[in-house]
């Protein structure tokens, strides 16, 4: 008898293969060839952010002609310049500086970047390299607002279970550079954006906060947002967002007519890779969506549902599959009194919710992760889960319900030894979860 390929690999190994083909699918040095104009007539400048940042430098650097002037800054996060750069530097300086909550690192390099784009000339040409992450690391408060204002507001964004665009929304409008500011101070240079998304449906305006694209958002929208986390406007920022002050450049500006901007790695191509992936070792594959948003916990609860109901009659989910998702899930932070917080993620929190529905499925295992290699500010990516999961953290004492209630899914999965750990990948195409049903 002859066996699909998947039968000789242990499942665990098999979800992390599928990881790593989404990853290699968003990384610059593939993504970038064939994206490039000719070199201009004056200068070529790089500017951006993100956390794939460093490595989407090197790779334009590597593919720009060695005659054809080039310079530029782009910032990345701590820890996120690939090794090669580090080892030697290209003709665009990469610096470093704090994620999610912004620092004066990142405040120094937007003000830098300011400085960059000025005098510029209608010969020149401005390449923006932009992905997730852009928006703490470009931190340049809005006249009246201090660091210390925008440090507050992320914090409380981040722990109040806001959507990305729901929080970018609100980090554009009390930004001197982000909501595409810094595009009108390009001109009359050409500005050519090429973007690595990390958010629910490509929207260019929300990768990084859009700094060098227009804004469909508006003042009204950040406020209603802060209102609807009940979250506290320092009275500056209040008063830009009421009075207007603060409105951003809107779709059909005439000042920003002519540039362009393109995303050149999506979440939905990384899931293709994996799904062709998984289909060429013998498995059906399913791509759910590139766009699940929600509280972490229940989209895993969800995800477990229908892995355990991929055996019944009927279900389009039949055995031996993949059940693939991608987008951006949140983790609202409940405070219980008394109770420490742990150490946690979304992807933890998505796989503990998960293992809750499946109770330890005969034939389910999972892998989540986030594609940057970060699960919210841990050394791991994700982790795994199995039939056995419950089980042995019974008999370590642990269970997913107690784990959650102290958002501690890092410490639950580093005790059974199924954390993912990668270090960073150089890329960010947000969430990514696969569930191997057999």
């Amino acid at each position: 008898m002859t066996y699909p390929l998947f039968s000789r690999q242990d499942p665990r190994a098999l979800l992390r293969s599928l990881f790593d083909a989404a990853v290699a699918r968003a990384q610059p040095a593939q993504v970038l060839p064939g994206q490039l104009p000719v070199p201009p007539k004056g200068r070529t400048l790089v500017i951006g952010a993100g956390k794939a940042g460093g490595a989407m430098a090197a790779a334009l650097d590597a593919l720009w002609p060695a005659d054809a002037p080039l310079s530029g800054l782009v910032v990345t996060r701590y820890g996120h310049v690939p090794p090669s750069l580090l080892a030697r530097p290209g003709r665009i300086e990469v610096v470093e500086a704090a994620h999610p909550v912004p620092d004066a690192a990142g405040s120094q390099a937007a003000e830098r970047l300011l400085a960059l784009v000025q005098g510029l000339s209608a010969d020149d040409l401005v390449i923006a390299l932009i992905s997730g992450g852009g928006s703490s690391l470009l931190a340049l408060p809005a006249p009246g607002l201090t660091l210390a204002d925008k440090q507050a507001i992320n914090r409380a964004l981040l722990a109040s279970g806001a959507a990305i665009d729901e929080m970018n929304c609100v980090r554009k409008h009390l930004s001197a550079i982000k909501g595409g500011r810094l595009a009108l101070l390009c001109a009359p240079a050409s500005l050519l954006t090429l973007a690595i998304s990390d958010v629910p449906g490509d929207d260019l305006g929300v990768i990084a906060s859009g700094p060098t694209v227009a804004d469909a958002s508006s003042c009204a929208d950040a406020l209603a947002i802060m209102a609807r986390y009940q979250i506290t406007l320092p009275p500056a920022a209040r008063a830009g967002l009421e009075s207007g002050a603060f409105e951003t450049p809107k779709p059909g500006d005439a000042r920003l007519a002519g540039h362009q901007a393109r995303v050149i790695a999506t979440p939905q191509a990384s899931l293709e890779a994996a799904a062709a992936l998984a289909r060429s070792l013998g498995l059906s594959a399913h791509i759910l969506s590139d766009e699940i948003e929600g509280e972490s916990r229940d989209i895993g609860r969800l995800h477990g549902a229908l892995a355990r109901a991929a055996a019944r009659p009927g279900s389009p989910f039949r055995p031996p599959c993949v059940i693939l998702s991608g987008g951006e899930t949140t983790v609202t932070v409940r405070k219980t009194a008394g109770v420490p917080l742990g150490r946690g993620g979304r992807a933890g929190e998505f796989l503990l919710g998960c293992a809750l529905a499946l109770q330890g499925q005969p034939g389910v295992w999972a892998l989540a992760a986030d594609t940057d290699g970060i699960d919210g500010v841990e050394d791991n990516a994700g982790a795994l889960i199995g039939p056995d999961t419950l089980a042995r953290g019974a008999a370590l004492g642990l269970t997913p319900v107690d784990s959650l209630a102290r958002h501690d899914a890092y410490g639950h999965f580093a005790a059974l030894g199924d954390l993912v750990v990668t270090g960073p990948t150089f890329t960010n195409v947000n969430d990514f979860r696969a569930l191997l049903v057999l």
